[in-house]
C-alpha cells in the first residue's frame, strides 16, 4: 500500500534522527510522533524567545525595579488595596 501524504502550503514534510529506542516507545504508546515532535519544538521556541525577550529588556526591567524600590509604586495614592 502507498501512502501518500497530504501537506497544505503551510506544513511541509520533513525527516527528523531520533533515538531508536524513544522512536519504540512513542510507537508503542500509539503516540503521534508528528504532534509529539511540533509540541516540542513550539516550547522550545517560546523558551528560547523568553530568554532572548529577558536578555533584550533586562536594563528597562533593572531600571523600572529600581525606580519602584526608590519611589514606590507608581499612582500608589490611589490603590484601594
Amino acid at each position: 500500500m502507498v501512502r501518500v501524504h497530504s501537506t497544505s502550503p503551510s506544513r511541509r514534510p520533513t525527516n527528523v534522527t531520533l533515538p531508536a529506542e524513544l522512536l519504540e516507545e512513542a510507537k508503542s504508546l500509539d503516540l503521534n510522533i508528528s504532534q509529539a515532535c511540533e509540541q516540542g519544538l513550539k516550547s522550545a521556541i517560546a523558551s528560547i524567545r523568553a530568554e532572548q525577550w529577558l536578555a533584550e529588556n533586562r536594563s528597562f526591567l533593572e531600571e523600572s525595579r529600581r525606580y519602584v524600590e526608590e519611589n514606590g509604586l507608581p499612582l500608589a495614592d490611589y490603590r484601594n488595596f
